[in-house]
């Protein structure tokens, strides 16, 4: 999966850097309107660390240096990402590191990804203390990871199984706009916040739509 991770995340780089006007558009809506600018940084921030990174040893194993890329990004995104977008999404990649390195050698790519998902679900969750239908990033997150494991259960190789996933987030994300957010910033609007598509949810249907192409590219 290594070989997958370094280019989804330079593509993820500059997409967020594309969109993050738009993204910060969003947020400026409900939030504190800062959303893009920080992931922007902290996505450039990962790039350094990509750039600065030794190369592997090649006694390591895919998945130990994958699970190893995985956590720098996210503490990267913890120090570097402001708001509350920095420690969720750097949760979501440190248990997305921890699920993928408990896995058994070897583990396909589609099974590292399924895994990564669900970590990174369960990690916002118990951080954020919510659940899908609250106006968050989960309303893309739990859909991408719950298609992502039908598409794998059903025989589906990475590229079917993260094309599930993507699909399953940007329709989530889109299932955001209205809601009622009963979490984070956005809440305190209260019915102010309907009719606003979320900014998290927006920018992890994009995550994994650069992933989607990374893989089948």
């Amino acid at each position: 999966m290594l070989e997958i991770l370094d280019p989804w995340l330079r593509t993820a780089a500059e997409r967020i850097h594309t969109e993050a006007p738009h993204l910060t558009e969003l947020d400026q809506a409900i939030g504190d309107g800062d959303h893009g600018t920080n992931m922007d940084r902290g996505f450039k921030a990962i790039v350094a660390a990509l750039d600065a990174r030794p190369a592997p040893d090649p006694a390591t194993t895919d998945r130990a240096a994958t699970a190893e890329l995985l956590r720098v990004v996210g503490r990267t995104l913890i120090s570097t990402v402001g708001g509350a977008s920095g420690p969720l999404y750097g949760t979501a990649f440190l248990r997305a590191s921890a699920a993928v390195g408990g896995l058994s050698e070897p583990a396909t790519s589609a099974a590292a990804i399924v895994a990564a998902l669900e970590a990174a679900a369960t990690g916002i969750a118990a951080l954020g203390k919510s659940t899908t239908g609250e106006k968050t990033m989960l309303d893309a997150i739990v859909p991408a990871a719950t298609a992502a494991r039908a598409a794998l259960d059903g025989g589906g190789d990475a590229s079917a199984t993260i094309a599930a996933a993507r699909d399953a987030a940007r329709s989530g994300a889109e299932a955001t706009i209205p809601l009622l957010a009963t979490k984070g910033r956005a809440s305190y609007l209260g019915e102010r916040s309907i009719g606003h598509q979320d900014p998290g949810a927006t920018s992890a249907a994009l995550l994994l739509a650069a992933l989607a192409d990374t893989v089948s590219g």
